[in-house]
Order: structure tokens, then C-alpha cells, then sequence
């Protein structure tokens, strides 16, 4: 009995390595970008090894030209930034909306079609992301399929500008993040117990209040799990928004991507994605937070 506890010690150090590879992989380059943050932008990108916090500065605000004494918010920034909010806030709720009745719907069928119907919500994970964009980009453009069909329809005398449109990127995005609010929300629903379901409307409940009493309360893990894996992806997105924003409607990723690239102001552009780091952990805490808020009231 007593070289059990020495055999289960033995054992974290099968983990070493994975733990070498995450601390190495992520936090070595996290760190990076924390410390150039803090740094001065070279001439022609890099950076120079000497601290100060302008970057942080310039993220909130600028400088005039002509006065540098004259100080003002940076409306470019915050603008971008509550629009990446705004969006990702919107794509995780469209997302629930209609992975909701998805899951159910899978979870509901007969177990020997349900490998099917999980197949076929995993196959756009088989394509590239850019090219799933470039799909949606055809069915929303002047002369893409929607605008066709109104057209031959008489619906419409010209075609609706869809494109380079935050309409456009939610729609991409909402089409992208799906599946990941549809798996984790599956996985809630196959392990509920429909006697309870039987119950509620055995007690006369309608449908509205088994959903809302019964249902939802069982499943809220999933919907916590799929917001998580929804939002905090979107919140960062890069590929849908260039194409399908084209570069008028830019989000948090864009602006960071710039100021690495064409900016080549690299402290400014990680300090733009320590802010993002920031605002994502706090949503998250404060999500969590409330979820178990939720759950503790109701037990």
C-alpha cells in the first residue's frame, strides 16, 4: 500500500514533455509578445531593446501632428476594438440560436443515424478556412447566387450590396464557428434524460416551460462550452473579415496583422493583442463567474 502513492508520482512525469512542448509553444511566445510591448519600434519593423510605454499609449490615444501637446482618443482603435466585441457577441448568439435546434435534432435521432448527421456538421472542418470564405463570398456578392435569384424573381431591380459589409462577416463567421457550438451542445443533449422531459409534461407543463425549466438548465454546459469555443475565435479572426470585409470593415485581428506587417510598428501591434488577450480572459471569468452564480442559485 505504500509504494502506491510513489507509482502515481511516477506517473506526472509522463506528462513532462507535453507540459515542455505547451510552456515552450505558448507561453515562450506569449512572453515575447508581452516584452515587445514595452519596447521602441524599430526604423523598418523589429524592435529596439529600450522601455517605454507609447505603445500602450497609442492604443488608447494619439498625438496631433501639428501639436503633440494636443492629446485625444484614438475613435480609430476603440472603434475597431467595440466592433470585434460587438460581432463576436453577435456570432456566438446566432450560433446558439441555430445550433440549438440542430443538436436537438441530431440527439434525437435513432443512435444509427445519428454518426451520419454528426458527419456531415464536421465536413467543412475537412476545408481550408479561406476556402469555406471564398464559398460564402460567392453566395453573397452583387452577382453571387442570392442576388441571382431575386433578380429572376423580380424581387429586386438591382442587386443588394451584401459585401464589404459587417453583415458579411457575421454571416461568415456565423457559418464558419457553427460546428462548434453544435458538437459541445450535442454532447450535453446525449447525456440528458428525456424521463425528465416525460416528467414535465406529465405535470402539465407545456413546451415553452419544459424548455425553458427542464431543458435548458441541463444543457446550459454546452451552450457554456460552445460560447467559449465561438467567441473567442471570432473575436480574433483575420481570414473571414479581409475577405469578406475587404478591407473596409477591419476587426481586431486585421489592425494587429497590419502593424505587423505594413505598420511595422511591432510594439504597437502587440500591445493591440496583449489588450485583445485581456479583454477575451475577462469575458470568459466573467461568463464563468455567472454561470456558476446561475447554477449555485439553483441548486
Amino acid at each position: 500500500m505504500a509504494e502506491a502513492p510513489e507509482r502515481h508520482g511516477w506517473k506526472w512525469l509522463l506528462c513532462a514533455p507535453a507540459l515542455v512542448v505547451l510552456v515552450t509553444a505558448a507561453s515562450g511566445p506569449l512572453l515575447i509578445v508581452v516584452a515587445y510591448s514595452f519596447l521602441t519600434p524599430g526604423n523598418m519593423g523589429g524592435v529596439v531593446w529600450e522601455f517605454t510605454l507609447e505603445a500602450w499609449f497609442r492604443v488608447f490615444f494619439r498625438r496631433d501632428i501639428f501639436d503633440p501637446e494636443s492629446i485625444t482618443f484614438n475613435q480609430a482603435h476603440l472603434t475597431v476594438y467595440w466592433r470585434s466585441v460587438w460581432l463576436s457577441l453577435q456570432t456566438t448568439f446566432i450560433c446558439a440560436v441555430l445550433g440549438f435546434p440542430t443538436a436537438w435534432f441530431i440527439a434525437t435521432r435513432p443512435p444509427s443515424s445519428r454518426t451520419l448527421w454528426l458527419f456531415l456538421i464536421t465536413i467543412p472542418f475537412w476545408t481550408n478556412l479561406l476556402i469555406r470564405t471564398f464559398a460564402i463570398q460567392e453566395v453573397i456578392r452583387n452577382n453571387g447566387t442570392i442576388n441571382t435569384v431575386l433578380l429572376q424573381m423580380g424581387v429586386i431591380n438591382q442587386p443588394i450590396q451584401m459585401m464589404y459589409t459587417d453583415f458579411a462577416i457575421l454571416l461568415g463567421m456565423a457559418y464558419v464557428f457553427m460546428p462548434l457550438m453544435v458538437l459541445p451542445l450535442y454532447a450535453a443533449m446525449d447525456k440528458l434524460d428525456f424521463r425528465l422531459v416525460e416528467a414535465g409534461y406529465d405535470l402539465y407543463a407545456s413546451r415553452v416551460q419544459v424548455l425553458w425549466h427542464v431543458i435548458l438548465p441541463l444543457v446550459k454546459p454546452g451552450f457554456i462550452a460552445g460560447s467559449i469555443l465561438v467567441f473567442i475565435p471570432a473575436i480574433g479572426a483575420y481570414v473571414t473579415p479581409r475577405v469578406l470585409g475587404g478591407g473596409r470593415t477591419m476587426m481586431l485581428g486585421n489592425l494587429i496583422a497590419l502593424q505587423f506587417g505594413q505598420g511595422r510598428n511591432w510594439p504597437l501591434g502587440a500591445a493591440l493583442a496583449m489588450l485583445m488577450l485581456i479583454i477575451v480572459v475577462g469575458a470568459l471569468v466573467f461568463y464563468l463567474r455567472w454561470a456558476n452564480r446561475e447554477e449555485a442559485r439553483n441548486v
